[in-house]
This record gives C-alpha cells, structure tokens and sequence, in this order.
C-alpha cells in the first residue's frame, strides 16, 4: 500500500482502491488459504470479508509494507480467533431444561432466543397439557402425526386439531407480546 496519497486524492479512496486491487488479486488464494484452515468455505469466506473491511478501517497514517503479507497473517491470526470460538461453543455444556443451553455468538441474537423461548413457553402453559404435549412431540422432537396418535391414544385428526391449535394460540401470544400497548 502507498505511503501517501497522489495530490489531490482522498486517503480513504486510494485506501479502498487499494483494498479493491488486493481483493482481485489474491482472494481466491486467501479464501483457499482460510478454508484449509477452518474446513469450511462459508467460514473462509467470512473471515476473508472481515481482513478486507480492517483494511478499509485503517487509519489514513497507517503505512504496510506488504500489504500481501499482511493480509495473510490478519487472515491466519482471524481464523485462529475462529476456531477458538468453535472450541469454546462445542465445549459448553448442555442442558436442555436451563434457558442459556444455547451459545449463539452475538449476544443480542442470545437475549432475543432466550425471549422468545420464555415466550414460547408461557405460551405452552397456557394450553390444555394434550394440545401443549402433542405440538412439542411434533413442533420440537419433530415427530410425525402417527407416531403421536399412537403414543397418545388420540386419531391422527385430533393430533393435527392439538397441534394446530398450540400454533394458533402460539401466534396469537407472540403477537399480543409484540403489540405495543
């Protein structure tokens, strides 16, 4: 990357030119070098956009020597980061009955799941324990209706009237939740 700009060019447009000639140059090198790496493409591709946007964010003043090396080295130490978090996430522990037995990497995408979980579960309680019963087998353990008929001594019509009515009545409390009062 240039040291100083051309006379009479904004830094910030040489910079994303500059950011634009590496990106043609060697992004499909970068984004091989990072799925080896991390075993995925949309991963790799990922972590690729993220090198190219700290580019964008440096600051006018800030001078690479080569901007090749840097941009592999920011890659490589990125998708370190990555597979960190990876193995943080496949080490936490799971239990189903506690509300945070999810790991979501953003924590607002976190408190918005825990919400609509705690939602989806006043929503449950409100229901008659067959209709509540018959949509978790099918809606959450993914069971089909024949399976529940048999295991609740119900007609497969009336697993569908349950589960039909838990998804109404499950709309209707996320929309009464969702309405400003």
């Amino acid at each position: 990357m240039e040291r100083t700009p051309p006379a009479g060019t904004p830094a910030s447009e040489t910079r994303a030119s500059q950011v634009v000639a590496l990106f043609r140059e060697h992004n499909a090198a970068l984004v091989g070098f990072l799925r080896a790496r991390l075993n995925s493409l949309a991963d790799a591709q990922e972590v690729a956009q993220e090198v190219y946007l700290k580019l964008l964010t440096l600051g006018p003043d800030t001078a690479i020597d080569s901007p090749r090396a840097f941009l592999f080295r920011s890659a490589a130490n990125l998708a370190v980061d990555r597979l960190r978090m990876r193995n943080v996430r496949a080490a936490a522990p799971v239990d189903p009955d506690h509300d945070d037995w999810h790991v979501t990497p953003i924590p607002e995408q976190h408190a918005s799941a825990v919400e609509q979980w705690r939602g989806l579960r006043e929503a449950l309680d409100e229901l008659p324990p067959k209709t509540s019963r018959a949509f978790v087998m099918h809606v959450i353990d993914g069971r089909d209706f024949a399976s529940i008929a048999r295991d609740m001594n119900l007609s497969e019509r009336m697993v569908r009237y349950h589960v039909g009515n838990a998804l109404a009545h499950c709309r209707e409390h996320r929309d009464r939740a969702e309405t400003p009062r």
